[in-house]
């Protein structure tokens, strides 16, 4: 019987990312309103740390070699 292979899309990121144009993504996908801009920004911050802190709290130290998460950048 002949191997099936499903063919999978693969989406390049790139090492890159121009902060210029994220801004003004951003920015145009609340139509220019800076304060509701920022108050998404914000919510998606504490999204991902409460995401970082519940993978914190079930991860052993062993599968990490004992490398812990930050919580700010350096």
């Amino acid at each position: 019987m002949p191997e099936t292979h499903a063919k999978r899309d693969v989406v390049r990121v790139p090492d890159v990312v121009d902060t210029e144009q994220e801004i003004e993504a951003v920015l145009a996908w609340h139509d220019d309103n800076a304060r509701a801009a920022i108050g998404t920004l914000l919510d998606d911050i504490k999204h991902l740390r409460r995401q970082l802190a519940l993978t914190e709290g079930v991860m052993s130290r062993g599968m990490a070699r004992n490398w812990r998460p930050s919580y700010d950048r350096d």
